[in-house]
């Protein structure tokens, strides 16, 4: 089974999670094929896809949700993962996710979403993102939880083994979402 893993990112946390779950994924015996957003031009090859990005000012950046709005269609037919991730400190700020977030599983027909803490630098951000750092009630630390991904993208594989033992699907039934009710 051919898994796109895609994301945004600014500072390399985001493509750094990618990894991971790629790693994991690839573990269990799939081909786990990362990717920049902005190079997919086609989803066909691919049987299941983890679209993520980084969060700032409170949303996914644009390569995200432009892939996700250019792809949308192809997306409602497979199985498809979301994460975010960008909260920082202890507790996690903002401890809620992007506004985005439930339109994005609408258009996709996403499984899921998950957010994931983030890592905070403020020697690696520009003039303007020092400025917005500056209140945020953290220090800097990566706040990224390496278990829980980890254990997500286990998840991930576990629903893609069941789905692939069920057999295939019909196109319809992938795009009304009745196969969505199998995991």
């Amino acid at each position: 089974m051919r898994i796109l893993l895609t994301a945004a990112g600014r500072h390399g946390a985001t493509a750094e999670i990618l990894d991971l779950i790629a790693r994991v994924l690839r573990e269990r015996g799939f081909h786990a094929e990362v990717r920049n957003p902005g190079t997919v031009d086609d989803l066909r090859g691919y049987d299941a896809v983890v679209l993520g990005s980084a969060v700032y000012y409170g949303s996914w950046l644009p390569a995200a949700r432009d892939f996700a709005g250019r792809h949308a269609a192809g997306l409602r037919t497979m199985p498809v993962w979301l994460f975010s991730n960008g909260p920082v400190g202890d507790p996690l700020f903002p401890s809620d996710g992007p506004s985005g977030v439930p339109g994005l599983l609408r258009l996709t027909g996403a499984r899921g979403h998950r957010l994931f803490g983030g890592r905070l630098d403020r020697r690696s951000l520009g003039p303007v993102e020092r400025a917005v750092a500056r209140l945020i009630p953290a220090a800097d630390g990566d706040y990224r939880d390496t278990d829980d991904i980890e254990a997500w993208a286990a998840g991930i594989g576990e629903s893609l083994m069941r789905l692939s033992e069920q057999g295939p699907r019909s196109r319809d039934d992938r795009v009304s979402g009745r196969a969505q009710t199998a995991i």
